[in-house]
């Protein structure tokens, strides 16, 4: 093997050569790891591990940062033969599905304002993207908070916020909606993907690093439905070394537990006052995902309370005049991405006609997309 250099933070000092390992890993406060000779040689375990499991190992990431710490740090290519990461629908606005896409752009089209956070402008549909809406004159609004919204308000009365993300950006869609911001929400609740995905039979998956993200605000109790081997990790390149390694050491001793890596900021229970904010204002309901189609008690519709600020009971009278046609581009594989049933470079429009200055699909638009960050990796 090259010898490969890897500079991380502060905590971790990585160089790997083909006859030496050094690492040296800040103490964690991990559950069932104790002592620091296990983080020493957390290399050479993993290593050792993959040789006791022999068979071929899938495990998916399923956030979208995540995805880009492997990549920014290298760890697929520290894997042995056997181990596979492979990345999941961590992304919101990759899962985001195109007649949600198509009916802002509706929308903005016929003279209503719209805010949404900014990766999500660009992402085509069969009537263009909010950036091609835009340049035709309509107001297209790119923020990075909802407060941002509720300030755009005040100068533009029927504002339309585009909702989108998983557990973690519900909450300050719901508080929005709260204080009067008219929403199309296109919220979805994550673990109800973890179970479809080890249901659909697509795509094999051995165990799974968990969002940090989401588990911050549902806590790791709510992944005890979830059959298959789990670890919560924050985005450290350290942290995803050990989730990686507890996986494996799950699966050799075919174990199926939910283990709590980021101690430091996951709890058992999570934050419950952020969750419960999302069903006093949301219900949950069937939920339609780019890929991976109608997921059942998936998807976050605004309660009736709230539906003064619903965009999509407000404008229903544009709304249901839209035809979709849902064209598709055969040759684009974003679908199966999201999956984990293919990588980026087996899509046969990657780095070719598909760019991030010229994306045909989410997955190329996002910074969180599979292709955005394969491409700029």
């Amino acid at each position: 093997m090259p010898t490969i250099k890897l500079l991380f933070n502060k905590t971790l000092s990585l160089k790997i050569t083909k006859l030496k390992i050094v690492l040296k890993i800040r103490k964690f406060e991990i559950w069932k790891i104790k002592n620091m000779s296990d983080y020493k040689n957390i290399i050479n375990n993993i290593n050792t591990l993959a040789k006791k499991i022999i068979k071929p190992v899938n495990l998916m990431e399923v956030c979208g940062t995540h995805t880009q710490a492997i990549s920014r740090y290298g760890i697929r290519q520290l894997m042995p033969a056997n181990i596979n990461l492979i990345t999941g629908p961590g992304c919101p606005v990759c899962v985001t599905d195109q007649s949600d896409i198509d009916n802002l752009v509706s929308l903005a089209l016929a003279g209503i304002p719209i805010a949404t956070y900014g990766d999500t402008i660009k992402v085509p549909g069969d009537f263009g993207s909010l950036e091609d809406a835009q340049r035709k004159g309509a107001k297209i609004f790119a923020i990075y908070s909802v407060e941002e919204a509720l300030e755009l308000k005040k100068q533009h009365p029927d504002l339309v916020f585009f909702g989108l993300g998983f557990e973690t950006t519900a909450p300050m869609t719901a508080y929005a909606i709260q204080n009067g911001l008219t929403v199309y929400s296109a919220h979805k609740l994550f673990l109800p993907a973890m179970t479809h995905l080890l249901k659909n039979g697509l795509t094999n998956i051995d165990g799974f690093i968990n969002p940090g993200h989401v588990s911050v605000i549902v806590g790791t109790e709510a992944y005890n439905k979830i059959q298959a081997p789990q670890v919560i990790t924050g985005f450290e390149a350290e942290d995803v070394l050990v989730g990686i390694y507890l996986l494996l050491k799950q699966i050799h001793e075919k174990r199926q537990d939910v283990e709590n890596e980021y101690t430091r900021a996951v709890t058992e229970n999570g934050n419950a006052k952020a969750y419960n904010l999302i069903f006093e204002v949301f219900e949950s309901g069937d939920g339609l995902w780019r890929g991976l189609g109608m997921i059942p008690n998936s998807g976050l519709k605004i309660s009736i309370k709230y539906q003064a600020q619903d965009a999509k009971v407000k404008y229903q009278n544009i709304l249901n005049k839209i035809k979709h046609t849902y064209k598709k581009n055969a040759a684009c594989k974003c679908g199966h991405i999201i999956q984990g049933a293919l990588k980026p470079q087996q899509c046969p429009m990657f780095n070719t006609v598909c760019t991030p200055d010229k994306p045909f699909g989410p997955c190329m638009v996002s910074s969180e997309g599979a292709c955005n960050i394969e491409y700029n990796n």
